[in-house]
C-alpha cells in the first residue's frame, strides 16, 4: 500500500493551517545515509547502527535515531562511538546507494518545481510559487513530497514551510524525523523566540558562548537587543545578522541550480604515513575504485583533483584539468600520483588521502574522437572486462600487481 493511502495526522504539526504566505519548502532526509543503508537490512530497523568505517581512526557519517539517542552523532571519531555505543551494529558506507537515492529525490523535486536548490546529497530548498495551480497548497506539496520519497525511495523526510528559508529550515529540523510544519509569517515570532539562541543561523559554540554570557539564551533575548548591541559584540555583519534572524527576516531567495557532479574517494589511514610508495599506491586503488564508479554510472571527467589531509588535519587539495575526459582508472591514477609527486612533500605525516573526477558529462554524448586515444582504448577495454568480472564474482577478484598484498603481510 502507498503511504499516501494511509492517514498520518500526527506527523504534521499544528503551528500553522495557513500556508498561502509560504512559499518555500525545505526538506531533509531522515538519517539518511543510515536509512538508505537499512534498505537491504530490514532487522536491523528500529535498532542502534552506525555507518561510518570499521577502523578506529575513521569518523561517523551517520547514525540510526536509536544509536543518537545513546550518544553517537556525525562526525565523531568512531572509536569513541563504539565506547558510547557498544551494541550498536556498524555498517560500511555505501556511497554509490547513496548517490542514486539522492539522484532520485533530486529528481522527484525537480518534477514539481524548477525551483530547487539542493544543498546537500539530502537535503534541499523548493521555491513552489509557481507549482500551485497545478499541485494544491504548499502544504499539500509538501506531503506529496513526504508520499513519493518514501514510496518510491524506502526512506522518510521531513519538510519545513514558511515564507523565508531560514525558518523553513528551522521547521524542517524541529518537525524530525518524518514530519511536516508550517511557520505562517504571522507566527513566526511566536515560533522562534523560545528556541534557543544555538537555533539562529550561523550560531555556533563559541558564539553561543559569547551571548550566554551577557544572559542572552533565547532567540527572543537577542530580538530584545539592540541591533548596535548585537554589532559591537559581534562585528556589524554578524550583529545585524542575528538581529534580522531573530525577527525572522531573511529575504535569501531560492537560487536554482544543478549541484556539482563529481566522483570520488578517500582513504584514511590506519596509522599516519610518510611513506611515498604507500601513499601512490593507495592513489591507484582509489583511481581503480573512482574509475569504477564513473563506468557504473555512465559519467566521464576532466579535471582529476588531489586531497591531501596531514597528521595535524591540515588540508591541501589539488587538481588538473585534461584535454580528453575520461573513465579510465591508469589516466586518473597517472595525474593523482604526478599532482602528489608535484608537491614535494619529505617524510610528511599523512592521515587521508583522496581522489576525485569533476567536470562529468555523459559518456555515451561526448565526442569519440576526443574522448580516447587508441592506448586508451585498450585500457578502457580492459577495465570494462574487469567491471564484468566484478559484477559476477565480487570485487577483488581482478586487480592491478601493485595492488596485491606482498606475501606475509
Amino acid at each position: 500500500m502507498s503511504r499516501s493511502q494511509i492517514d498520518r495526522p500526527s506527523a504534521v504539526q499544528p503551528i500553522g493551517a495557513d500556508d498561502h504566505d509560504c512559499p518555500i519548502l525545505h526538506v531533509d532526509m531522515d538519517a539518511f545515509y543510515a536509512s538508505v543503508s537499512l534498505i537491504d537490512r530490514p532487522e536491523l530497523v528500529g535498532k542502534p547502527v552506525i555507518i561510518g568505517g570499521s577502523a578506529h581512526r575513521g569518523v561517523v557519517l551517520s547514525a540510526t535515531y536509536e544509536a543518537r539517542a545513546l550518544g553517537v552523532h556525525s562526525a565523531m571519531p568512531m572509536g569513541r562511538a563504539r565506547r558510547i555505543a557498544p551494541g550498536a551494529v556498524v555498517i560500511e558506507p555505501d556511497f554509490r546507494r547513496y548517490t542514486e537515492a539522492s539522484a532520485g529525490v533530486m529528481s522527484l523535486f525537480r518534477s514539481l518545481t524548477p525551483m530547487v536548490e539542493p544543498l546537500s546529497l539530502d537535503e534541499a530548498f523548493l521555491d513552489v510559487s509557481g507549482a500551485r495551480r497545478r499541485l494544491g497548497s504548499p502544504r499539500q506539496i509538501g506531503q506529496v513530497i513526504r508520499d513519493r520519497v518514501h514510496d518510491e525511495q524506502g526512506i522518510t523526510c521531513s519538510v519545513g514551510i514558511a515564507a523565508s528559508k531560514f525558518v523553513a529550515k528551522l521547521a524542517s529540523t524541529l518537525s524530525k524525523p518524518d514530519g511536516l510544519l508550517v511557520v505562517p509569517p504571522d507566527r513566526v515570532v511566536e515560533f522562534l523566540h523560545p528556541l534557543p539562541v544555538s537555533s539562529l543561523w550561523g550560531v555556533g559554540d563559541k558564539t553561543a558562548e559569547t551571548l550566554h554570557r551577557l544572559g542572552l539564551r533565547t532567540v527572543a533575548d537577542v530580538a530584545a537587543t539592540p541591533a548596535d548591541t548585537l554589532c559591537r559584540l559581534l562585528g556589524p555583519s554578524a550583529g545585524q545578522h542575528l538581529a534580522d534572524l531573530a525577527w525572522g527576516r531573511d529575504p535569501r531567495p531560492v537560487v536554482a541550480h544543478e549541484p556539482d557532479r563529481s566522483i570520488g574517494a578517500e582513504e584514511t589511514f590506519g596509522t599516519d604515513v610518510d611513506d611515498p610508495a604507500v601513499v601512490t599506491r593507495e592513489l591507484l586503488r582509489l583511481s581503480e575504485k573512482v574509475a569504477a564508479r564513473l563506468r557504473s554510472r555512465g559519467y566521464v571527467g576532466r579535471t582529476i583533483s588531489l586531497k591531501i589531509r596531514f597528521a595535524d588535519f591540515t588540508t591541501i587539495t589539488r587538481s588538473r584539468t585534461v584535454s580528453d575526459a575520461t573513465d579510465v582508472a591508469k589516466e586518473i591514477y597517472t595525474e593523482a600520483a604526478r599532482l602528489f609527486h608535484a608537491l614535494g612533500l619529505q617524510r610528511a605525516r599523512i592521515r587521508l588521502v583522496g581522489v576525485r573526477v569533476t567536470g562529468l558529462i555523459d559518456e555515451a554524448t561526448a565526442p569519440r574522437q576526443l574522448l580516447l586515444d587508441d592506448t586508451a582504448a585498450d585500457w578502457r577495454g580492459t577495465e570494462q572486462a574487469v567491471d564484468r568480472i566484478t559484477q559476477r564474482f565480487g570485487s577483488g577478484m581482478v586487480r592491478p600487481a601493485r595492488l596485491l598484498e606482498p606475501p606475509g603481510s
